[in-house]
């Protein structure tokens, strides 16, 4: 043998034999490339929507700001012995509230799923119970029979109740859940830690909503749902365990494109080895990341708590029979990332007429705490906005913004650029950021032919001002 062709050899054998980032990514010149044809969904889908409407949706769940008590007092009678559920108390909160684990089935395949890690994240909460009523109602369903047969559920619903009873995001002590997952600081993490390590699961899905606003990439429309195969590593490496996530998110896009075509967006894969999502795939379990977003008009987001559910049952089903097994990897890579987050409302071209101060045009934004009900707004920003787009825009050309007197300090707020040293919160100025969005849009600078107002909240009676 040649000594050139020897040492080329040599030298490929010892190149280590590594799993890329995003090996199964298009080329660079995939933009070219027609896209991946989506295939048909379910052949079961249709009968299983139909059959939620009619027999699934659990009642009593129809506004989503409830607390982990009241969930429990409509999910514990679906939960029956009988039925093949089992439930038990697996730790307490901050705030001495139950921590609870249900387990279904008799498979070999373990999945855990957990929901409501952040507290006023509820639409998986809500899909989970209508899963709860499908699996115990529906014993001889085809599905269901073959979830039983071939996978045990293990479900750890509602992980932040201290968060759930005050609807807000972290936990009593302030902590982000979701960024616990490697010190353990709070009771909640360290009783989905020991969950995982007790059941040891194959899959696993962590179950979110995420921000309204957020568009389907760089277009006008909407996320409804988001999808993510969390990394394992900062280079987001692709190995067996990332595969079988991969897959299983393309199964969810498959049953839920008739529904939400251009609607469905993947989250970024940047490594958070705080991130209970990234650390469950890095110990070993295929890991999907489904965040409910949001649709116009869904309010109480119940339209996205039925496709939520149909989007779980696929992602199951796929799992139970291992049809996710090669199920093109396009169908994930292809999903716009989540682009652009939308402020709620932007009231353009109005005159500001505030006591005291000379009259300003001005564009005013506001985002709302509950964005789809237009909920406690607040002053987002001011002034020259130019070609800012929101989720729905207000045509307040000669109208004057006029604050409404005596709610000056319900909102305080810290400069950004305070240290916070000896410093007192402070109380915005009516329409200044930060204040709440208490206002009227008036024909005249005193406020005294008032033609729409914002109190804090949109009244659904008039939720814009009259046409002109």
């Amino acid at each position: 043998m040649r000594p050139t062709l020897a040492l080329c050899l040599l030298l490929t054998m010892m190149i280590p034999t590594t799993i890329a980032r995003n090996t199964d990514m298009p080329r660079a010149d995939a933009s070219t490339q027609a896209p991946t044809a989506i295939p048909p969904p379910p052949a079961w889908l249709s009968g299983l929507d139909a059959l939620y409407d009619a027999e699934l949706r659990v009642a009593g769940l129809e506004d989503r700001t409830f607390n982990a008590e009241h969930w429990w007092s409509v999910a514990t009678p679906l939960l029956a012995r009988t039925h093949g559920f089992h439930v038990e108390e697996i730790g307490r909160s901050v705030e001495d509230r139950p921590l609870r684990h249900v387990r279904w089935g008799e498979g070999r395949i373990p999945v855990l799923l957990w929901s409501q890690m952040h507290g006023d994240e509820s639409t998986a909460s809500m899909a989970l119970a209508d899963l709860f009523r499908f699996l115990g109602d529906h014993p001889d369903h085809p599905l269901v029979r073959q979830l039983r047969a071939n996978t045990t559920l293990h479900v750890f619903p509602i992980v932040n109740p201290d968060g759930a009873a005050r609807f807000q995001r972290r936990n009593v002590q302030g902590i982000d859940l979701n960024r616990d997952a490697r010190m353990l600081a709070t009771p909640e993490a360290r009783t989905l830690k020991a969950l995982y390590d007790r059941v040891k699961p194959m899959y696993g899905f962590n179950l979110h909503d995420q921000r309204v606003g957020y568009r389907a990439g760089d277009s006008d429309r909407g996320t409804a749902i988001a999808l993510l195969s969390p990394p394992y590593n900062h280079a987001a490496d692709v190995n067996d365990v990332r595969t079988r996530a991969i897959e299983v998110a393309g199964v969810i896009r498959t049953a839920l494109e008739p529904y939400l075509a251009g609607h469905i967006a993947r989250w970024d894969e940047t490594f958070d080895p705080r991130a209970f999502g990234d650390l469950t795939t890095q110990w070993g379990a295929s890991t999907v990341l489904i965040e409910a977003g949001g649709i116009e008009g869904d309010v109480q987001k119940q339209r996205l708590r039925k496709l939520y559910f149909l989007g779980l049952v696929a992602a199951l089903d796929s799992i139970a029979t291992g049809s996710h097994v090669g199920v093109a990897p396009a169908l994930y890579r292809e999903l716009p990332e989540n682009g652009d987050v939308w402020p709620d409302l932007l009231v353009r071209g109005g005159t500001l007429s505030v006591p005291g101060r000379p009259p300003t045009k001005a564009d005013l934004l506001v985002n709302f705490r509950n964005p789809l009900m237009e909920t406690d707004g607040a002053i987002a920003d001011i002034g020259d906005l130019g070609t800012k787009k929101a989720r729905r825009t207000l045509d307040a050309r000669d109208l004057f913004i006029v604050p409404i007197p005596g709610h000056e300090g319900e909102r305080t707020v810290i400069e950004a650029n305070d240290d916070g040293d000896n410093d007192e919160p402070r109380s915005p100025l009516p329409l200044t950021p930060g204040a709440s969005a208490r206002f009227v849009l008036s024909r005249d600078p005193l406020g005294r032919d008032v033609v729409w107002t914002l109190d804090g909240s949109v009244d659904p009676a008039t939720p814009a001002p009259p046409a002109r």
